[in-house]
């Protein structure tokens, strides 16, 4: 892999003693097999079929999603190979890659209990508002929309302590999440999830994205790739959609710049609005799968 500006950063960064403790994971073989599958473009569907048919439990959530109320299918799929016809390509990759990270970095602490849900949803939100946006890569956004927080998982089971600051971070109304996290563990989890981006061969701009997708002075900085900067603002205008599903209130970080990430975009409020309505029937989709 090349390394960047960006990856001396991240090295100088692992070095440091508030990180050097924390164990990044390695990337799941079979995660490392669906990339290989992946890069050229689309994947052969017999190698997906494989890699799917390797995890029972990944087998039975791929054919529990082709089976959901959002396929309206007539008669159920039995197989997996049925279920990646139904479901097509590009979404059956997406269930088999937030299914292999999440079995890479599980999290047993309570505060967690809907982590991957909620970055399933979210990363679901990204692809949605990539594709409204037809300059960006759906598939990149999902990627970002997934990964953006896997710094917390990590952070959870590697820094002593962590869960009370999760807790405090998201309590505090006068600083931000990763304010308090730095104050009490001197990084954050956004620097902590770029690390695991760039480990596990995710691409650049997705790691740059999601080191910085809490600094929304980014978005003004010209000197900062433009798709990096697309996907800082996609990300709140995602946690956005998905808090409205969920509970329809004001997030603290969109009262403070969801005005300037949906002006970055170039969207409007009622756009944002139909969004809503629009992602309502996959969010609830991917809630029973």
């Amino acid at each position: 892999m090349n390394t960047t500006p960006f990856d001396d950063e991240l090295r100088v960064a692992r070095r440091s003693p508030a990180l050097r403790d924390i164990i990044i994971p390695p990337c799941p073989d079979l995660l490392v097999q669906l990339q290989a599958a992946t890069e050229q473009g689309d994947p052969d569907p017999g190698v997906l079929d494989r890699i799917a048919s390797a995890d029972v439990a990944m087998s039975a959530a791929l054919i529990r999603l082709a089976n959901s109320p959002l396929h309206g299918l007539h008669a159920p799929v039995s197989t997996v190979g049925q279920a990646l016809t139904v479901l097509g390509l590009d979404p059956s990759v997406q269930l088999l890659t937030g299914f292999l990270t999440r079995n890479a970095l599980r999290t047993h602490s309570p505060l967690l209990a809907h982590f991957w849900d909620t970055s399933t949803r979210r990363a679901l939100a990204c692809e949605h508002i990539a594709r409204q946006l037809y300059t960006m890569d759906p598939g990149l956004g999902y990627s970002f929309g997934l990964f953006c927080h896997v710094g917390i998982p990590v952070m959870m089971q590697g820094v002593r302590g962590y869960a009370s600051t999760l807790t405090e971070a998201l309590a505090r109304k006068d600083r931000s999440f990763v304010a308090t996290e730095n104050a009490n563990h001197r990084t954050d989890h956004a620097v902590v999830g770029a690390i695991v981006a760039r480990t596990w061969h995710l691409p650049l701009a997705v790691a740059q994205a999601t080191r910085l997708h809490h600094d929304f002075s980014c978005l003004d900085d010209a000197r900062i790739d433009p798709t990096v900067r697309h996907l800082v603002a996609m990300a709140l205008v995602a946690d956005h959609l998905l808090h409205q599903h969920e509970e329809p209130s004001a997030l603290k970080e969109w009262e403070r710049h969801g005005q300037q990430c949906l002006a970055h975009l170039q969207v409007g409020e009622a756009e944002v609005d139909h969004w809503v309505d629009q992602l309502h029937p996959v969010f609830e989709a991917h809630a029973l799968g």
